[in-house]
């Protein structure tokens, strides 16, 4: 993030080359950070079994507090949170048009949840990873067909932005669907053409260094991008990162608190509630740059969630942690302490 910032600031005629190489002229849809988000998610979606989620039937509790949370809740209060800080509580020092694309960021950050990075999350609560590759498979796919709908209703009702649909429909076909597709298609020929076991315990480790590298340049160019945006405006970074942060809390903690209630495994809890609260930052940034560009401030605000998210979800990782005896040993049964 520093030096992408740093990179941003001292070859800035470098970067705005970079920014204006786009899939067809006014499209907004980044060439480098499209590339580099296949290169991060294509490893990470062929780690995905579709075929697990027949067995999620088993044990659905876990997976529906998920989704009731990821697509019920989630978006709708960020709107609100959004809107409220920024059209009433911020008002006095953010303009109405700032508030309209912080509120647009916002919006966009708490409707794509988090894929490649819970799979770290659950690892570091211990978490079933069978159970957290089915939550992530569903949201996936659920993503597919809500992203668009969502972003669009709610940005369209909580500003006075318009969200062009064929754009919205651009960035979910290349972010998602692309990655998503090609990811199944390799998993599906490696696995025919060199059994499972090769696949699993040799082929996609190797991909780790490629995912990583992957992400850490879209960092730098995503940070690269925003410079002139972090640098100038410091306090809007403050205040945008208090709604972000509030929505992080109160989302990840209504998860934990329903999982409790329905008596669900913390191996199965935990990681819900991490994904409850962590967002598809790629897909969200990409997303605010191709409706409004890569210096607007619904950019910046999904940089901000950035900025914000991995010491945020380690705070929430070793809540987990410190609160494993609350969880029953197994579905569905009592919990004795």
């Amino acid at each position: 993030m520093l030096a992408g910032v740093l990179i941003g600031k001292s070859i800035p005629q470098l970067i705005d080359q970079f920014r204006r190489l786009e899939f067809g002229a006014g499209s907004q849809i980044n060439i480098p950070i499209a590339v580099l988000i296949w290169l991060m998610i294509v490893p990470m979606m062929m780690k995905v079994d579709f075929a697990a989620i027949r067995n999620v039937g088993h044990k659905p509790r876990g997976l529906l507090v998920t989704l009731f949370v990821n697509w019920l809740v989630k978006p709708f209060s960020m709107a609100l949170i959004a809107w409220l800080f920024f059209r009433f509580l911020f008002r006095a020092w953010i303009t109405p048009a700032d508030a309209d694309q912080y509120i647009a960021g916002c919006i966009i950050l708490a409707a794509a949840p988090c894929t490649a990075m819970v799979f770290v999350w659950s690892y570091l609560t211990d978490g079933d990873p069978a159970y957290t590759l089915v939550q992530v498979s569903i949201n996936d796919l659920v993503m597919l067909f809500l992203f668009a709908p969502i972003v669009r209703f709610l940005v369209s009702g909580a500003s006075t932005l318009r969200v062009p649909f064929q754009v919205l429909l651009y960035a979910v076909g290349i972010f998602i669907v692309v990655p998503l597709a090609a990811g199944t298609a390799l998993r599906i020929a490696f696995i025919r053409s060199h059994g499972i076991e090769w696949f699993e315990q040799q082929l996609l480790p190797r991909f780790a260094p490629v995912s990583m590298t992957a992400l850490l340049a879209t960092l730098v160019l995503i940070f690269a991008f925003q410079a002139d945006n972090i640098t100038a405006k410091p306090f809007h970074v403050a205040l945008i990162a208090i709604p972000i942060l509030l929505q992080v809390y109160l989302n990840s903690s209504l998860t934990y608190g329903l999982m409790r209630l329905f008596r669900v495994r913390h191996a199965i809890a935990a990681p819900g509630a991490l994904i409850g609260a962590s967002n598809f930052f790629e897909l969200a940034v990409a997303t605010a740059i191709a409706l409004f560009g890569p210096g607007s401030g619904a950019a910046l605000a999904t940089v901000v969630g950035v900025l914000i998210e991995v010491p945020v979800m380690l705070s929430v990782c070793a809540f987990c942690n410190r609160t494993r005896h609350w969880f029953p040993e197994t579905e569905g049964a009592s919990i004795d302490r």
